[in-house]
C-alpha cells in the first residue's frame, strides 16, 4: 500500500484552509451582495471572477515513481456583455500557477513523478457570441464550455484546474413542450492539459421531461479526429438514458426513489483505423431518506482487445470509475464497475455535504478482478461564492495498475 511521506506540508495547508474558512464565515451577506452588484453592469452584463487553490498528493507503489506534490492556483477572469437585440458575448482568460511543481503535469514534464494533470499555463478559455432572437432557441458560436447530461460523453473536465472547452456551434431549442434539443458541431478541442485537438464532430442530445418520473434522453456523437496521432479516438456513439436522480419524485415527505437505466452503442468512425463494436451499460437504483442518499450501481464498458474498447475521449472521466483516475481509458478487456454511494447533507441550507463510495472493478465478464477503491469527500459551502473541499481516493490493485492513494485540499472563490 502507498506510504505516507513526512515532506507533505500538512500543517501549513491545514492552517491556510482553516484560515480561509474562518475568513469566509465572517463575510456578511451585505458585503457579498455589494460585490455581486459591483460586478454587474447593463442588461445582463457582468464581470466573472474565479480563484481556485488546490493541494494534490499522489502516492503510488510503482518502483522509482516519486510521490507527487502539487500546490496550484487557478484563476479565471471573464467579461459577459450586456444583451443587445438578442446578442450577448463572453470572453474568459484562464491560468494556472504552480506554487509547488513536484509532479508530472501530463505534458511530459518530470516523468519521474506520479501524474497531476494540472500544467502551469495561461490561455483563452472561452470566447463566444450567443443569439436569442429566434423564439425558444439559443445559438452560441465560438470557444465555449459544453456539458451534456452527466458529462460522461461531452463535458468540460471541470475537476482539473484548466478545463476542456470546444470551438463549436451549439443550437439549443425548446419550442416543443418538455423537450430540449441540443444540436451542434465541434471543430476543435482545447484540452485540460492546454493542448489542442482537431476534430469534426456533429453532436445531438435530446432530453424529454417526464415530469416527476424523470427524463428520457437520446443522443448521438460522431467524433472524427483528423490528426494521425488521435485517429484511434474516432468513434460514433448512440444511446438512450432514463433518469430521475436530478429531481426525484417523492413518495413520502422525506423519501424518494433514485434510478438510472442507460444503454450506449459505439463503433469505429471515419479515421478510426480499427473496426470494432462495443456496448456500455449504466444502471443505478437508490433512495433518499431525510438528508441521506443511498445508491447501488453498475457501469460496464465492453472491450474486445487493443483499440477495440468503448471509450469517452470528450467526457469528464474523473467523475466515473473511481477518483484515483486509473480507468480514464478503458482496459483492453473492458471494465465492470460495481459501486455503492452514501452521501449526507448537514448544517444550515445543507451547506456541508459528506460522501463515500466503494468500487469493485473487474473485466467486462466479471471473471478477472482488477482491484477495489474507496473514495471520500467533504464539501463545505459558505453562501453561493465560497467553498472548501477535502477529498481522498485509495485504489487497492489486484491485477490492474498499482496501489494508488490521492489526497486533495481545495478552496474556491467564485463570483
Amino acid at each position: 500500500m502507498p506510504q505516507q511521506h513526512k515532506k507533505t506540508p500538512w500543517t501549513a495547508l491545514s492552517v491556510t484552509l482553516l484560515s480561509l474558512a474562518a475568513a469566509n464565515s465572517q463575510v456578511s451577506a451585505d458585503t457579498t451582495q455589494s460585490i455581486e452588484e459591483a460586478l454587474k453592469f447593463g442588461d445582463g452584463g457582468a464581470v466573472k471572477v474565479d480563484a481556485n487553490y488546490r493541494y494534490e498528493n499522489v502516492d503510488q507503489d510503482r518502483g522509482a515513481q516519486k510521490t507527487a506534490n502539487a500546490n496550484t492556483i487557478r484563476t479565471r477572469l471573464g467579461l459577459l456583455t450586456p444583451v443587445f437585440h438578442g446578442l450577448q458575448g463572453y470572453v474568459e482568460y484562464e491560468g494556472t500557477h504552480a506554487l509547488q511543481s513536484d509532479y508530472n503535469n501530463g505534458r511530459g514534464d518530470k516523468p519521474e513523478y506520479s501524474t497531476v494533470a494540472d500544467p502551469g499555463y495561461n490561455e483563452l478559455n472561452q470566447m463566444w457570441i450567443g443569439y436569442a432572437g429566434v423564439p425558444d432557441t439559443f445559438i452560441k458560436g465560438g470557444r465555449q464550455r459544453i456539458k451534456f447530461d452527466d458529462d460522461r460523453f461531452i463535458g468540460n473536465v471541470g475537476w482539473r484546474q484548466l478545463e476542456t472547452t470546444f470551438d463549436s456551434v451549439l443550437i439549443t431549442n425548446k419550442s416543443i413542450e418538455d423537450l430540449t434539443v441540443n444540436v451542434g458541431y465541434i471543430g476543435n478541442v482545447q484540452t485540460f492539459t492546454a493542448t489542442t485537438e482537431n476534430i469534426n464532430a456533429p453532436v445531438v442530445n435530446a432530453n424529454y421531461s417526464l415530469g416527476d418520473y424523470g427524463s428520457l434522453i437520446g443522443y448521438g456523437y460522431w467524433l472524427d479526429y483528423t490528426e494521425r496521432e488521435n485517429y484511434q479516438k474516432s468513434s460514433q456513439t448512440y444511446g438512450l438514458r432514463f433518469i430521475n436522480s436530478d429531481k426525484p419524485k417523492k413518495f413520502h415527505e422525506h423519501y424518494s426513489l433514485l434510478y438510472t437505466a442507460e444503454w450506449s452503442f459505439q463503433q469505429d468512425y471515419q479515421h478510426s483505423p480499427t473496426p470494432y463494436q462495443a456496448d456500455r451499460f449504466n444502471l443505478m437504483g437508490g433512495f433518499t431518506a431525510y438528508n441521506f442518499s443511498f445508491q447501488g450501481a453498475m457501469e460496464q464498458l465492453n472491450g474486445f482487445g487493443q483499440n477495440k474498447t468503448f471509450n469517452t475521449p470528450l467526457g469528464t472521466n474523473h467523475a466515473f470509475q473511481g477518483w484515483a483516475d486509473l480507468f480514464l481509458i478503458t482496459p483492453n478487456d473492458g471494465i465492470r464497475d460495481v459501486f455503492g454511494t452514501v452521501s449526507a447533507k448537514f448544517m444550515e441550507n445543507d451547506s456541508l455535504v459528506l460522501s463515500g463510495i466503494y468500487h469493485d472493478f473487474t473485466d467486462d465478464t466479471g471473471r478477472a478482478h482488477y482491484g477495489k477503491e474507496w473514495d471520500f469527500q467533504a464539501v463545505k459551502k459558505f453562501g453561493k461564492h465560497y467553498s472548501l473541499l477535502a477529498k481522498y481516493a485509495n485504489y487497492d490493485a489486484d491485477t490492474f495498475s498499482t496501489d494508488t492513494q490521492k489526497i486533495w485540499l481545495q478552496g474556491n472563490v467564485n463570483f
